[in-house]
This record gives C-alpha cells, sequence and structure tokens, in this order.
C-alpha cells in the first residue's frame, strides 16, 4: 500500500486529538445545583445526554483508531475482517480506521451480514 505512512500520520493525529477532547469531557462536570427552573433542568438534562452521546461516539472513533494503528503494526491493516479481502486503498484514504471492504460495509448496513 502506497498511501500507508499519511494514513499512519492521519490515525495518530486524529487519535491526539481525541485523547484531548475525551480528556476535557471528563473534567467537564455539569452541576446540577446551578439549575434554577424546570425549563433549565430540561435543557441541563438534554446537554447531558447529547454530551454523553458525544463521548461514546468518541470513545469507540478512539478505540476504532487505536485497533487500526494495531493493525498497521502487525501486518494485517487493510484486510477486510468480514470477508479477508483487501480494503481498497482509496477506501481506507477516506476512511482510514475502517475494518471492512465497501461491499461487506454495506451488507452490514442493510442487515444482510
Amino acid at each position: 500500500m502506497n498511501n500507508l505512512t499519511a494514513i499512519k500520520e492521519s490515525l495518530l493525529s486524529r487519535k491526539v486529538e481525541l485523547e484531548y477532547a475525551l480528556s476535557l469531557m471528563y473534567k467537564e462536570k455539569v452541576s446540577d445545583d446551578q439549575v434554577q427552573d424546570t425549563g433549565d433542568q430540561a435543557l441541563s438534562s438534554t446537554l447531558e445526554e447529547l454530551k454523553i452521546s458525544l463521548h461514546n461516539n468518541e470513545l469507540d472513533e478512539y478505540q476504532r483508531i487505536v485497533k487500526a494503528l494495531d493493525m498497521i503494526e502487525n501486518g494485517s491493516y487493510g484486510i477486510c475482517s468480514e470477508c479477508g479481502n483487501p480494503i481498497s486503498e482509496k477506501r481506507l484514504l477516506l476512511f482510514p480506521n475502517a475494518t471492512r471492504c465497501l461491499a461487506c460495509q454495506e451488507a452490514v448496513e442493510e442487515g444482510r451480514l
């Protein structure tokens, strides 16, 4: 794969960004003591749910990046986890933490796998 170095650099860069964002989320606290009325409570609850969802999404992405970096190191990067065929370099450049080829990813999304 010609672009493996660029892909690895992209993954490492995004990993650092996510580590920073995740560390900030752990440090932030939403205080219920500051809530003044039921409208504020509802907004606070909604914001907390959004924050948790964002945290979960970023944590999932972080874990996929760590897995991709491990696969690069052990030589299994770019191989579809479903069918064992190579993942196209174009797909890996767009989605460097992809673990499935396009056909298998579409099958998973359509419920065929």
